[in-house]
This record gives structure tokens, sequence and C-alpha cells, in this order.
């Protein structure tokens, strides 16, 4: 699926794939989050054949203009997961709404383990 707006100039249309690789980005900037990983086995079997994984940990849904983002994490060991988890949806939310000049609607964080 793809999030579809138009305006003045024509037709933008932003593939969920493009959003789930900056959504990533933005994720990995924030503190206490050491990395992103795949939601099932299959999406780490799948990235073994791609040079760069597109995305890796998060996937997005879109509904009209509305975007729907779920993040898989490590984070690291010894910070609070309340803050960690309050300041990666604040950030991936901003990023992904600058970006897009869409409205993400939902941003879910799944802390899946704990790195030292």
């Amino acid at each position: 699926m793809s999030v579809n707006t138009s305006n003045a100039y024509g037709k933008i249309t932003i593939s969920d794939a493009a959003i789930a690789r900056v959504a990533s980005q933005a994720a990995m900037e924030c503190y206490g989050i050491v990395e992103m990983v795949s939601r099932r086995f299959t999406d780490s079997v799948a990235e073994l054949f791609h040079r760069q994984p597109q995305g890796r940990g998060v996937k997005v849904t879109t509904s009209g203009d509305r975007i729907y983002i779920d993040v898989y994490a490590i984070i690291k060991f010894g910070v609070s997961i309340n803050a960690v988890a309050e300041s990666l949806k604040e950030g991936v939310k901003y990023k992904v709404e600058k970006f897009t000049g869409m409205i993400v609607d939902t941003v879910n964080v799944n802390i899946i383990g704990v790195k030292l």
C-alpha cells in the first residue's frame, strides 16, 4: 500500500517502504535503542537476500491519509523502558509526519529484548 495526497501541482504517492525506512532511521537516532529487529523469522530470512533492509524492525500500515506504525527494537540495559518508548514514539511520529505531511495515527513500540 501507499499514502496518496494531491495539491495544486499534482499527485504525491509515498510507498510504505519509504515510510518504514524513515521510521527505522528515526528510531535508531533515539537514545537507548541498540538495534531494530525483524518481526518474524521469515522476515530475517528475507533480509538475507536483500543488500539493504528496507525499514528493518518497522511495520507500516496505511489507511486513507492515516499512518499506523509498529516498531520492534532492542534497548540498552539500564535505561528506563518507559522513557525510551515515549521518546521513540515522539521521535518517529515527528519525523514521519515531517517527511510525509500526513498524520501518524499511532506508533506502537514493541521491546523485543535488552542488550548489555
